[in-house]
């Protein structure tokens, strides 16, 4: 099981804070750093304010060596799609080719008001993430010397030198949700990661299955899929440090259990286990308490790994680029 952390900065947390959150992940062997992208709080004060999720990772590519980073997931309606591309590759270049982008249409409408952002029906929302993601995987699939153009619904691009080009080719790319009938039609066309974000287990097993069922509909090969979760990580040692951490958060201990990835060690490698049998590849594990560094040690040596640590010498920002795969034609 591959295993990630996942933050909510807009509950409150600065760039120094997540700074040391990701370096901690990156030290203990967990594949990638992911945040948020959210502008306002969802309880709380929120305090220090929101930080932006592509400049958070700007300021990551740079402080960091080795980790995977991204969005879960940034909202299609932050942000016009040519700008974003730009964003994408330019932090992917920065880091040396580690960014992977997670898009989704946008929920929140209330930091939309708060922020003078405009949040359009769900309808059109669907339809903008959509278009999206065809304008930026056409830019960035677009061969250098050549140019990119689309008429769209909701987004015209002429001639667009489709500059600059991402280290990776392409950037992974993740799409979650419910994998309604269109939902799941926009991953298999788009997604190489598809993501079920606090489910259960079966309903995570059920909706792989109908993204599975709608990559065989367009001829695309489900394995080229890699299907992943994302969960509530509250762990202890004992019972008295796994209700601590969970009321720390605010939230009940037999709440977390039920929900998350929660309880004691033996508990949550149960769960974890439970979630793999459903086809889960990758866990993000989202972390609330972010001044709780020792949290992230106790289930990274828990995991049966050596605790890594960055080598003089090892892969910088700029260094060799990790390649990965591309949806098969049928699919794009």
């Amino acid at each position: 099981m591959d295993l990630r952390i996942f933050t909510e900065p807009q509950q409150g947390a600065s760039y120094e804070t997540l700074r040391r959150v990701a370096v901690t992940a990156e030290e203990t062997g967990f594949s990638a750093f992911f945040r948020s992208d959210h502008y306002l709080t969802m309880g709380g004060d929120g305090l220090p304010g929101p930080t932006d999720a592509w400049t958070t990772l700007a300021g990551l590519a740079r402080d960091t060596s080795t980790i995977r980073l991204g969005t879960l997931v940034s909202s299609a309606t932050f942000r016009p799609p040519g700008v974003l591309a730009i964003q994408v590759a330019q932090v992917d270049e920065m880091s040396g080719g580690r960014v992977e982008l997670g898009l989704g249409s946008g929920w929140y409408e209330e930091e939309h008001r708060a922020y003078g952002i405009p949040f359009p029906s769900l309808a059109e929302r669907f339809d903008r993430f959509e278009e999206q993601l065809a304008v930026i995987t056409g830019l960035w699939g677009t061969p250098p010397g050549e140019t990119f153009s689309h008429q769209g619904r909701h987004y015209a691009l002429s001639d667009s030198p489709a500059l600059p080009k991402p280290a990776q080719d392409p950037v992974p790319v993740v799409v979650g949700g419910s994998a309604k009938r269109r939902g799941a039609a926009i991953a298999a066309r788009y997604a190489h990661e598809f993501n079920v974000p606090f489910s259960s287990a079966d309903e995570t097993a059920q909706r792989f299955e109908r993204v599975r069922a709608a990559c065989s509909a367009i001829g695309r090969d489900p394995g080229t899929m890699t299907f992943s979760a994302a969960l509530l990580l509250v762990c202890g040692r004992d019972e008295a440090e796994f209700t601590r951490r969970a009321r720390a958060i605010g939230r009940e201990p037999a709440e977390v259990r039920e929900n998350g990835i929660a309880g004691t060690v033996p508990e949550v490698v149960e769960t974890i286990g439970r979630y793999a049998q459903a086809g889960v590849e990758r866990l993000y594990l989202q972390v609330m308490d972010l001044s709780d560094l020792d949290h992230l040690e106790l289930v990274a040596a828990r995991r049966g790994r050596p605790r890594p640590r960055v080598r003089a010498g090892a892969p910088a920002p700029g260094g060799p680029v990790s390649r990965a795969g591309r949806p098969p034609a049928a699919a794009r």
